[in-house]
């Protein structure tokens, strides 16, 4: 048994999990696993193989985590080799007989980076040069901690996802600023379906003043919400899985591997700061 940390953009495919007629980060992993004759043609999926967590579309991830029985060659380079760019291995470990990359994981963190000026900022006071969108989006920087102290901690979620079962957790929600953003780090053992983006939309919700600390009182209680005072989740681009703990495994970075993913990422960071330079220049232009 080996387990590889995967990094991935999440942008252009339809989440993690394998679906009919859409690109997944599963099927890319599957078919390179393929090209190597690791995975025989007609096998739906490698001997004893699961995955950390099953990421939704959009949503990008730094140590998702894969197990599956495979020969001693197998590096992330090689993997590496016959994966598409936005998707690379870079780390290994062995991992014991039985392991499972799902069932064992003690501690999940996923990260959000949340556009959300600070209240009086000047991106909140210059509309001009926000568009319009600093405004609206302006944060409390107070109330936002005080909604993920509100989040944190043993709670039944069954208004916060998609999930009709196994909704009780207990994540642990802070933010950082960082310039026009909050940085929220959500750390719980597992999660539902969607939560941690609705998590992530009740405490926004709060903070910019659009709703009250009680309404994550009512979201919480054993009633469900009705239609008009649902939750929606926040958007999935801006969402990283950042870490998955396995304590019984030790990671070996692969060098080549992991220069491999920076060049790809830092590539791809340049890519998007043109593209929102290009945004700003016609959006300033519209007047």
């Amino acid at each position: 048994m080996r387990a590889f940390r995967i990094a991935y953009d999440g942008t252009d495919y339809y989440g993690y999990q394998r679906q009919p007629e859409v690109p997944t980060v599963e099927d890319a992993i599957f078919d390179a696993l393929r090209a190597l004759s690791v995975l025989e043609d007609d096998e739906e999926k490698p001997t004893r193989y699961a995955a950390a967590g099953r990421t939704d579309a959009g949503v990008s991830a730094l140590a998702q985590t894969v197990a599956l029985e495979a020969p001693d060659w197998l590096t992330p380079r090689a993997v590496n080799a016959e994966l598409p760019a936005d998707v690379r291995a870079w780390a290994v470990a062995d991992a014991p007989d039985g392991f499972h990359a799902t069932h064992h994981a003690t501690r999940r963190e996923y990260t959000y980076h949340l556009y959300a000026p600070a209240a009086g900022s000047r991106a909140d006071r210059n509309d001009a040069e926000s568009g319009g969108l600093a405004r609206e989006r302006a944060v409390e920087d107070e109330r936002f901690a005080a909604a993920c102290t509100a989040l944190s901690g043993a709670h039944d979620f069954h208004n916060l996802t998609l999930d009709d079962d196994n909704t009780e957790r207990s994540p642990t929600l802070e933010a950082s600023r960082d310039g026009d953003y909050l940085v929220v780090t959500v750390v719980a053992d597992g999660f539902a379906r969607e939560l941690v983006r609705r998590l992530v939309s009740l405490a926004r919700a709060v903070g910019t003043g659009e709703t009250s600390l009680e309404k994550i009182d009512r979201a919480l209680a054993p009633d469900p919400l009705p239609g008009h005072e649902g939750i929606a989740p926040a958007p999935p681009e801006p969402l990283v899985l950042t870490d998955v703990a396995y304590p019984a495994l030790s990671f070996e970075i692969d060098s080549q591997a992991a220069e491999s993913a920076r060049a790809v990422f830092d590539s791809r960071s340049v890519e998007r700061k043109t593209g929102a330079r290009v945004a700003r220049h016609v959006a300033d232009g519209v007047r």
